[in-house]
């Protein structure tokens, strides 16, 4: 299935729609690429067939609701969720709305906040008691959010859909710790990086780097300017991981913001918005992959420098073995028998060191 579906698409790259950046077709690879587990046909206005074949068999899991985590709320949050709480004493109140806070952590806070009766009824909080408890929250070492409430595509599907659908020459997956940003909210990055084979975006004469976003699987083909994903990945130092120039380079870089609640930047929901935590988590995410992909083509480099010295040597074996005859009188047939096994044996181990490196990178396709 997998070499017949690489002749399926190859079958139509012509096709105009398959080229364009924010077509159908690239909606849909993309849309396959962020749901693995979905199996997808596109018939095309001359009847042709694109097919992009299920990459594994998961079907993800259904969300559950979670409370807010403590860490990334406000004052202002805290209030509204004292005003309509059903609990009598702010210690309880704690308890019962959000997530991560038991009664060890309430006593802990209590430490932190002395002026605070947290026996009152948490309607009657004030402001400024809000805000010392905010403050109080970010000083207290708390469990992360659960992902209970979220809906990732996984670090082996993300694996098993860019090698399915992009068939690199090397991939690295990472999904972060999940965070939270304002109000509470929890969210979790995923990221992927593919190198070589489909990967990058295809122009009429050459490939480049290419940035594949997504929201809760979605993908995102418009407004890339603005959008957090963008400003992560771009303002990354990619000659630091091998890459000289990421525009023209053979890479595709998958990031999944995956939340209850995405902060898009406009109503077209077309772009993620600049928060710092988000892209603070993207930039950790892409850089996790890229060291990767940086001990992947420093093996490849000095790989093609090993075999690039094995045929500049071999190249003069015959004329060597000439003039080794005439000085010692052995056959030049011989001699060169001799040179070229001891070349093969120490290139030979040469290149299995660099087979041995290269299949030790954790995330190397």
């Amino acid at each position: 299935m997998h070499d017949r579906r690489h002749t399926i698409i190859s079958e139509f790259s012509g096709i105009k729609y398959e080229n364009s950046d924010h077509g159908v077709y690239e909606y849909l690879k993309r849309t396959a690429l962020a749901n693995p587990h979905t199996d997808i046909k596109l018939v095309g206005p001359d009847d042709k067939e694109v097919v992009f074949p299920r990459s594994v068999s998961i079907i993800p899991k259904k969300p559950t609701p979670i409370k807010p985590h403590p860490l990334g709320l406000e004052a202002s949050d805290l209030l509204d969720f004292a005003h309509v709480t059903e609990s009598r004493k702010i210690s309880s109140f704690l308890v019962d709305s959000f997530a991560r806070v038991t009664s060890n952590k309430v006593n802990e806070l209590k430490g932190l906040v002395p002026g605070i009766d947290f026996s009152k009824d948490p309607r009657e909080l004030t402001w400024e008691e809000a805000e010392k408890l905010i403050g109080a929250f970010k000083k207290v070492k708390w469990i992360g959010p659960d992902l209970d409430s979220l809906s990732t595509i996984g670090e082996s599907q993300v694996n098993a859909a860019i090698k399915n659908i992009l068939n690199p020459d090397f991939i690295s997956v990472v999904e972060r710790k999940p965070r939270v940003f304002r109000g509470g909210v929890p969210f979790v990055v995923e990221v992927g990086v593919a190198y070589g084979g489909a990967a990058g975006k295809t122009t009429e004469n050459a490939v480049g780097g290419n940035i594949l976003r997504f929201a809760n699987k979605v993908p995102l083909l418009f407004d890339g300017a603005t959008c957090a994903i963008t400003e992560a990945v771009k303002g990354l130092q990619w000659k630091r991981y091998g890459i000289d120039d990421f525009d023209n380079s053979p890479i595709s870089v998958l990031v999944n913001v995956s939340s209850v609640y995405i902060p898009y930047s406009g109503v077209g929901k077309q772009s993620v918005a600049q928060e710092d935590e988000i892209i603070e988590e993207i930039r950790l995410a892409v850089m996790d992959t890229l060291r990767n992909l940086q001990r992947y083509l420093s093996n490849v480099r000095s790989r093609n420098i090993q075999e690039s010295k094995y045929k500049t040597i071999m190249r003069y074996v015959n004329q060597l073995s000439g003039d080794l005859e005439e000085l010692t009188g052995t056959k030049k047939g011989k001699i060169e028998t001799s040179l070229k096994s001891l070349i093969e044996t120490k290139y030979n181990k040469v290149f299995k060191d660099e087979e041995a490196r290269e299949d030790s990178s954790p995330s190397e396709n």
